[in-house]
């Protein structure tokens, strides 16, 4: 990452768009709200953002890297199959996927090669991803071990973490690891469109800041 900045200094944020995938109830919604929001309600609590009733909603948050500012615009994307086809369409764009499964769930974790399939179909092979095993708080009720996430994991050439939203467990570190290798990636180039399409800005409606 040495260096990353040279060259951003003064400019605006880099915006960067991550997008969560994973079947429904894997926590990805809590993951994002203990990332973004860290004294927000529980999920569940009611929001007040109207994108949640049709099962997108997204977080924007600041971090640094080194110097360089860096705007992460979040996306939640619903996870049932009613709403498949409207949560891969904000794939398109994206320069970063956390895949989630849940520890407990078994076929939430063998669902992740098909949400990859859709990833590359609608996003590219060229995006980074991480994948995370969450709800590692529940071990009594563990059904995929940690290995079996490694692996797959490794088969697709993408960083592993097992999470707990609900104890803050590496969710952190995985936001670190995935926004350093999109960064690394893609330096420079990520600049918000807000600054070099100032009046076109005003035409958009939910991702306008």
């Amino acid at each position: 990452m040495a260096g990353l900045g040279q060259g951003c200094a003064g400019k605006a944020p880099l915006l960067v768009k991550i997008v969560m995938a994973g079947e429904s109830c894997v926590g990805k919604t809590s993951i994002v709200r203990r990332y973004a929001e860290p004294g927000s309600p529980p999920a569940g609590a009611p929001t007040s953002s109207y994108l949640a009733t049709i099962g997108i909603d997204f977080k924007v948050k600041p971090v640094t890297f080194n110097g360089t500012r860096v705007k992460l615009q979040i996306w939640d994307t619903a996870g049932q199959e009613r709403f498949h086809t409207l949560s891969t369409s904000y794939f398109r764009g994206a320069q970063g996927f956390v895949l989630v499964y849940d520890i407990t769930n078994l076929d939430s974790f063998r669902s992740i090669t098909s949400w990859m399939k859709d990833i590359h179909e609608k996003a590219g092979d060229e995006v980074d991803v991480i994948l995370l095993g969450n709800k590692c708080d529940k071990e009594s009720e563990r059904v995929v071990p940690k290995q079996k996430g490694e692996k797959l994991a490794w088969e697709h050439g993408i960083p592993f973490f097992e999470t707990s939203a609900k104890d803050n467990v590496n969710i952190e570190d995985a936001f670190s690891v995935l926004t350093k290798e999109i960064l690394e990636k893609k330096s420079c180039v990520l600049y918000d469109l807000d600054v070099v399409a100032l009046n076109e800005s005003k035409k958009r409606t939910c991702c306008a800041f």
